[in-house]
């Protein structure tokens, strides 16, 4: 990871992340042109528009899977480029992505660790079970998650809500600077996306800086503090304040713009 070295002094409601004229190009095609907003704590922030737009590749880009063509992204005022995902994760910036990458035969305190296990006794690595289990099941009680059968309770015999607020909370737990969802209601129930929504709204009330990006209008109209629009690879409007699902979607469609025609 490549950072600057001068030192910088931070306002506590600053972005603490911030993306500046990112664009990102695959041979001829440019997924992302010149897009910037920013990342705060005890803020949600809607990353929307249509399949194409360039939503994934901002959230690879911000993750550490790929680097932008040109732009920057600025970390707690600080310039910085993530070489791979693990760069990113060291910094604190961590992804939860629709397929979650949880291990369905380990329990949820091993898969709050995993690959990154408390050990001891030098080379023998053995593993610090108990302690991993006690921190993990103090992650999951601050967030409000009811887990029958705690944290040794395997993720095969979960339900999909289930499983995503695990994926969140270890994401969480790890996370101390920015937090990125992809799609987290997907794929679930009523009542298991109502659940998720709630630890969504729990972080964001503890102060974490969140990245959410959904397809459903309802979940940004209800979660976000604001909303940026992507549309073929562009920034087409931002939201912020009183907004509805139903402005997303205009601009989304492009019925309401911030650029000018010549721009998209």
């Amino acid at each position: 990871m490549q950072t600057t070295s001068e030192t910088v002094t931070l306002d506590p409601a600053a972005p603490v992340l911030q993306i500046r004229d990112v664009s990102k190009n695959f041979g001829a095609v440019q997924a992302l042109k010149s897009v910037s907003f920013d990342i705060t704590p005890g803020r949600i922030t809607g990353l929307v528009g249509d399949n194409g737009a360039g939503k994934s590749t901002m959230v690879k880009i911000i993750s550490g899977v790929h680097a932008p063509s040109s732009g920057e992204i600025v970390l707690e005022g600080r310039p910085t480029l993530f070489a791979n995902p693990g760069e990113a994760r060291a910094a604190k910036i961590e992804t939860v992505f629709q397929t979650l990458e949880l291990v369905e035969e380990f329990d949820v305190a091993e898969n709050f660790y995993m690959g990154q296990e408390l050990t001891r006794f030098g080379i023998l690595r053995a593993n610090r079970t108990g302690e991993m289990r006690a921190e993990a099941a103090k992650a999951v009680s601050k967030l409000g998650i009811n887990i029958p059968g705690g944290v040794t309770r395997r993720v095969r015999t979960m339900s999909g809500g289930q499983r995503q607020a695990v994926a969140i909370a270890r994401a969480a737990f790890w996370s101390t600077k920015v937090l990125l969802l992809d799609e987290p209601t997907a794929a679930l129930g009523v009542r298991e996306t109502a659940q998720v929504l709630s630890l969504i709204e729990t972080l964001r009330d503890q102060g974490a800086a969140i990245l959410l990006i959904s397809h459903n209008m309802k979940d940004v109209e209800r979660l976000c503090n604001d909303v940026v629009v992507l549309r073929q690879g562009r920034r087409s409007g931002f939201l912020t304040g009183d907004f509805t699902g139903q402005d997303c979607v205009s601009y989304i469609t492009g019925a309401i713009s911030d650029l000018d025609d010549e721009e998209l």
